[in-house]
């Protein structure tokens, strides 16, 4: 056990809600039980103290895995079972869609008390925004914080080129969400639910969405079903209504920045200082991915470069200019 002068430091930062002489102390602590050979404890704080292991897979999520419907054709999986590890603490919203993803979460948390007065709690949701501001993220949370399994339908798999199989596919995902309180994501959904008043498209994709609107219509299961796109423009009209609530999600703030550099570099130590940084401009137009994809190369080239165990301003401004370039590559014709 640590001694007393340390635990009195750590429950005094504790009580301060001074974060960083927290993780201070509790490094010592660490390094303390780590001398004592008490290996095991020193691993179990450090996991606690720089990040949560992987949550192990539930029954529920065994249970449905195996369970999970194929595309008759093809055989593969039509979508993913997965069990939610980020928490609410994990994701960066405007205060707008903040108190939306809690209405959610307490309706259907409480949606045997809505249904017993005739109500539903909001379980039809859809996302849309650009690439990498965080809508599957989003999902995970929600499902969460439900404590239920995160499922991911494969829109790649739904869709088939055989006539009429693609409706079968829908039809074996709704019955397979119905039979129990899950997370549904269908990602890319305006592959399922685009305009049908497009000339291009022929009229395989107008029986799709025929189909989609009739699924959700007669749709009594109890999992919350979240649609997200990245091309909101192209859904149908008739789609929008099917939906209680709507989330946009946009890049970041400067001020969504700093929650979200506090967030992604919670328990590395560093010499910036993070208001300096999220005001500096740095970020401005970036998505929440290139916030984070921009911060695990910095942090990479801390301990590959031999920089000291200490993450700098410099870190990250070189890790900033690299992705830029990359990007300037990627898209160039």
């Amino acid at each position: 056990m640590a001694n007393g002068n340390l635990l009195r430091q750590l429950v005094r930062s504790g009580a301060d809600g001074d974060l960083d002489a927290f993780r201070g102390v509790a490094k010592k602590v660490i390094a303390e039980e780590r001398q004592k050979q008490h290996h095991l404890l020193a691993d179990d704080l450090e996991s606690i103290l720089y990040g949560r292991p992987a949550k192990p897979r539930s029954a529920a999520s065994r249970r449905l895995a195996g369970a999970v419907p194929h595309d008759h054709e093809r055989g593969i999986p039509l979508l993913a079972v997965q069990e939610p590890s980020r928490r609410l603490e994990d994701v960066v919203l405007s205060p707008t869609n903040l108190s939306l993803v809690k209405r959610i979460v307490r309706e259907n948390h409480r949606d045997d008390v809505l249904r017993a007065y005739g109500l539903r709690p909001s379980d039809r949701v859809l996302f849309c925004g650009p690439p990498g501001c965080g809508k599957t993220l989003t999902a995970e949370v929600i499902a969460h914080e439900l404590g239920r399994p995160f499922v991911v339908v494969r829109t790649d798999s739904v869709v088939s080129s055989f006539l009429g199989e693609t409706a079968a596919n829908l039809r074996r995902v709704f019955d397979f969400i119905a039979a129990q309180p899950t997370v549904a994501l269908f990602d890319e959904f305006d592959a399922l639910g685009k305009e049908r008043d497009d000339a291009t498209e022929h009229g395989e994709l107008r029986r799709v969405v025929n189909a989609v609107l009739q699924m959700f219509d007669a749709y009594e299961g109890r999992s919350v079903v979240i649609a997200a796109t990245n091309h909101e423009g192209m859904l149908d009209t008739a789609i929008w209504r099917r939906f209680e609530e709507v989330l946009v999600l946009g890049p970041p703030t400067r001020v969504q920045v700093r929650k979200l550099l506090e967030v992604k570099l919670r328990g590395v130590r560093r010499s910036f200082d993070l208001d300096e940084l999220a005001a500096s401009g740095l970020f401005d137009g970036a998505s929440h991915a290139d916030v984070e994809r921009v911060l695990r190369r910095a942090m990479k080239e801390m301990v590959l470069l031999g920089d000291g165990s200490h993450l700098t301003a410099g870190h990250i401004v070189a890790a900033h200019r690299y992705e830029k370039a990359r990007t300037r590559r990627v898209r160039r014709p």
